[in-house]
């Protein structure tokens, strides 16, 4: 059987980070935790499930979970969140695959709890994440906040079966500080890469987002809640691209 290195990122995951340890009990061979300086309990939850604690200053997600492979003793990894948790399906799966690995990496379908409903439609689920992976077969890319590993071309990638639980807001003012954190970093990154807005992006893209994650991808199935999280994802898909107007506006 092979040995498994769990590599977890984390910033005042407290609330959650005790599920998330708690369901690597026999999955994890190591877990290893990269901090960006919590200041509340998560160092000391890290301690009782004597995980290997690091402290890493952020400077994105993409570049912090590089970084937490980098620090990996074994070959085989499973990447998390501190506010993820492997659910009993998808924890068998996983020690099934370490019992007969075949593929360079496996996906695997985050279910995400959004204001204490578990959300089953619109973008958010499946959900299709690959976070189970041999060191090499690829790494971390996409535009942050938006993190996507991806495989080498070459390499093929399985799927697992079971959820990825993902406790994603607590309530409605969380939902709203995050969009607009997450459209800035979004807004910056695309600046960075070249992107640019425009009138026409800034009417059509956040119509087509709501309109494909409420219609297309059955959000309308979840109720008050889907219609929140499909009206949030015209709000932020808005937000980006007029920052990202902004910015080429004022910057040189």
């Amino acid at each position: 059987m092979i040995k498994l290195s769990v590599v977890i990122i984390t910033y005042n995951e407290e609330e959650h980070l005790k599920k998330c340890l708690g369901s690597l009990t026999n999955v994890a061979d190591e877990i290893i935790v990269v901090d960006s300086f919590s200041k509340d309990g998560t160092q000391s939850i890290c301690k009782e499930f004597n995980a290997t604690f690091y402290q890493h200053r952020f400077e994105g997600y993409i570049e912090q979970k590089n970084y937490a492979i980098s620090l990996a003793k074994y070959d085989y990894i499973l990447s998390l969140d501190g506010d993820e948790a492997l659910s009993e399906s998808l924890k068998s799966s996983i020690l099934s695959v370490k019992a007969n690995w075949q593929f360079d990496g496996y996906y695997c379908n985050r279910l995400n709890n959004y204001c204490g409903q578990w959300i089953k439609h619109s973008d958010w689920y499946p959900d299709r994440k690959l976070r189970l992976f041999k060191k090499g077969s690829g790494e971390w890319k996409g535009i942050n906040p938006h993190d996507v590993y991806t495989l080498k071309k070459e390499l093929k990638s399985g799927t697992l079966k079971g959820d990825l639980l993902h406790w994603i807001y607590r309530d409605y003012s969380e939902h709203n500080l995050k969009i607009e954190k997450f459209s800035s970093i979004a807004a910056h990154a695309y600046y960075e890469l070249g992107k640019k807005s425009s009138i026409w992006k800034i009417i059509y893209r956040p119509i087509w987002a709501f309109f494909k994650a409420y219609f297309l991808r059955l959000g309308f199935l979840d109720g008050l809640n889907g219609w929140i999280i499909c009206v949030q994802t015209y709000h932020v898909t808005f937000l980006k691209y007029v920052k990202l107007y902004r910015l080429w506006k004022i910057k040189p």
